[in-house]
């Protein structure tokens, strides 16, 4: 998948809607164990499974989830939790689309000398 680069960048943290948070809050207090998809910069797209151990803010980092496995997961980053949709699903689901869109997935620039 050809990811755009602001979607790898971690530096950034985006605040995350309180829904995302109470599912992510009932998934700890369940010990619901399972798959998650998520926005890294190592290959784009990464997953991870396990149980959610903790959801923690760090200071200047943003908010995290900690699984029982041992990895750290940035929740504005979680495309899917446990097959659920999750803060960047929207962002995930709009790059499937780009085909559709006048400019058949490529950025204006791309296109410049041509008609669309």
């Amino acid at each position: 998948m050809n990811l755009k680069p602001e979607s790898l960048a971690t530096t950034n943290y985006l605040p995350v809607a309180w829904e995302y948070r109470e599912v992510i809050e009932e998934q700890i207090a369940k010990k619901t164990s399972g798959k998650i998809n998520f926005f890294c910069r190592e290959e784009g797209i990464c997953d991870a499974a396990g149980t959610i151990v903790e959801m923690k803010e760090i200071q200047g980092e943003g908010v995290f989830i900690f699984l029982d496995k041992g990895s750290r997961i940035r929740i504005d980053r979680i495309i899917t939790l446990f097959g659920k949709p999750g803060a960047a699903y929207d962002e995930y689901d709009a790059y499937g689309l780009a085909c559709l869109d006048c400019t058949g997935g490529y950025d204006k620039e791309e296109l410049k000398g041509y008609s669309i």
